[in-house]
């Protein structure tokens, strides 16, 4: 079986010049990519205690609801706002070029619930914060946090330095 980097595609110069892509497509193409994805971030919880797994549409969905499946977890769907229809708590939180707002159920996280949030890639980590405000919010406790790619250019995990952060595969740039 090949290693995991092996699977994800690199195009280069997009979306900009300079910039080489990560595709995380060609990983879920492919049925031993797609497993040894889930069973990597999945091998990177061995010996974590929690109740539930978080993730971001749409690829924290793809990769952390695997994860809780095989762990008997339940999941909680972090979503763009107006995406939910029970009452929702939110928060705004700034991108690159702007700003987006993401949501999830009041009542998805209980007080003192261990919490592991999972999506495929960490870049500047906005969105993860974004994310970790909401559970903490809820009165929840981040316990661990998974990626299964890392831009380690854009230091992400400075934002994160305070959680317990791994990642499947760890790229230097950008």
């Amino acid at each position: 079986m090949k290693k995991i980097e092996e699977y994800v595609r690199s195009i280069p110069d997009f979306p900009e010049p300079g910039i080489i892509f990560r595709d995380v497509t060609s990983i879920l193409q492919d049925a031993d990519g797609l497993r040894l994805a889930i069973d990597k971030i999945q091998e990177s919880l061995e010996g974590v205690e929690f109740d539930t797994v978080v993730g971001p549409e749409s690829r924290g969905f793809i990769f952390g609801v695997p994860v809780a499946y095989n762990l008997h977890k339940g999941f909680v769907p972090v979503r763009k706002k107006g995406k939910l229809p029970c009452e929702t708590v939110e928060i705004e939180y700034d991108l690159e070029y702007g700003s987006s707002v993401i949501e999830m159920h009041k009542d998805a996280i209980k007080p003192g619930e261990k919490v592991v949030i999972i999506d495929d890639l960490i870049a500047t980590g906005g969105t993860t914060e974004a994310i970790i405000k909401l559970v903490e919010g809820l009165g929840g406790e981040v316990v661990k946090i998974c990626f299964l790619m890392e831009l380690a250019g854009l230091k992400g995990r400075e934002k994160l330095k305070d959680y317990d952060v791994a990642s499947v595969i760890c790229y230097d740039g950008k």
